[in-house]
Parts: structure tokens; C-alpha cells; sequence
């Protein structure tokens, strides 16, 4: 898949989600076709019990594709199998410009760390080196080789992904 990648880590609160959720609009208004993949360390279910998809799954069924008019979804059911690594998650999404993922912070892809200081939280940077860069809301001191980028400047945030990523 050549599809850019550009992932997004720090703890929880820091503000991944609500910086994407805003990124995503400016990327898409330059005519970028955006994708994501969230990674969650707890158990979660789209589904909802009683349902017939729910009832599908809880019968065995491996997968169970929803599909309507404004949207279809696929749920895989893991099983005992590992969990699925990035590479392989990809490869099921459909062709796009950038893929932005959120979380996976071990993995090797180009990201940006979010941080805020105020969540008491170490810096994730100096042990997860594909970190190319830090969005922060306070002026913190980070490597020379760490562009550091206001949180709430998501112009300035998406223009680096786009120059970093080379689809500017």
C-alpha cells in the first residue's frame, strides 16, 4: 500500500482526538481523501446486544458486515487470534491520500507526539524514536530535532503534516 501514513501518540487526555477530529476537515478541504485507524487498549463493541448482528457474532459468525444506504461496516471477531498489527489493518482500508492513526505508538511510522503537561505525564519521545515532532499547549523544551508546534495552531499542524507527508 502507498498510501502516507501519519500517526498521532501521547496519553490519554493529552488532546489526540479532539486535534484530528480538527485536522481532518483541513486536509479534506485541500481535496485529500482521509482516512483513520484508532488503536484502543480496552475492550470495545459498536454493536449492541440483542441486535442481529450482535446475535450473528455471539453465534459464531467470524465477521458481520453491516451495510445501508449511508454507510457499511465490518466486524471482525479476533477470537483467540494476536491482535492485528498496523500493516495488516491497512491493507483492509479502501484507497485514500493519508491515513492518520491514532495511538500504536510503538509502531514505526512518522507521528507527532501530543502533550500537555498539565496531564502530569512523562514525554513519550525519548523512547519511541519515529516521533518526528511535538504539539504541545505550553512552551516545553524538546530536542533541536523536534519541530515543537502550538496544539491549537491545527493550520500550522496540519501544514507540517502535509509538508512532512510531501502531498502539500
Amino acid at each position: 500500500m502507498h498510501t502516507k501514513v501519519f500517526g498521532f501518540a501521547g496519553y490519554s487526555g493529552a488532546g489526540k482526538t479532539t486535534l484530528i477530529e480538527q485536522l481532518i476537515p483541513l486536509l479534506a478541504a485541500d481535496g485529500l481523501r482521509v482516512s483513520l485507524v484508532k488503536h484502543t487498549h480496552h475492550g470495545f463493541d459498536i454493536d449492541k446486544p440483542g441486535k442481529d448482528s450482535w446475535r450473528f457474532r455471539k453465534a459464531g459468525a467470524q465477521e458481520v458486515m453491516l451495510a445501508g444506504a449511508q454507510r457499511w461496516a465490518l466486524m471482525h471477531e479476533l477470537s483467540n487470534q494476536a491482535e492485528p498489527v498496523l500493516a495488516d489493518l491497512l491493507g483492509h482500508m479502501s484507497a485514500c491520500d493519508v491515513v492518520l492513526v491514532e495511538g500504536f505508538r510503538s509502531v514505526e511510522i512518522p507521528k507527532m507526539e501530543v502533550y500537555r503537561p498539565s496531564t502530569g505525564h512523562a514525554m513519550i519521545h525519548p523512547v519511541f524514536p519515529n516521533v518526528v515532532a511535538v504539539a504541545s499547549d505550553a512552551a516545553i523544551d524538546v530536542p533541536a530535532h523536534l519541530p515543537l508546534l502550538d496544539l491549537n495552531d491545527v493550520p500550522a499542524i496540519a501544514g507540517f503534516v502535509k509538508r512532512f507527508l510531501d502531498i502539500a
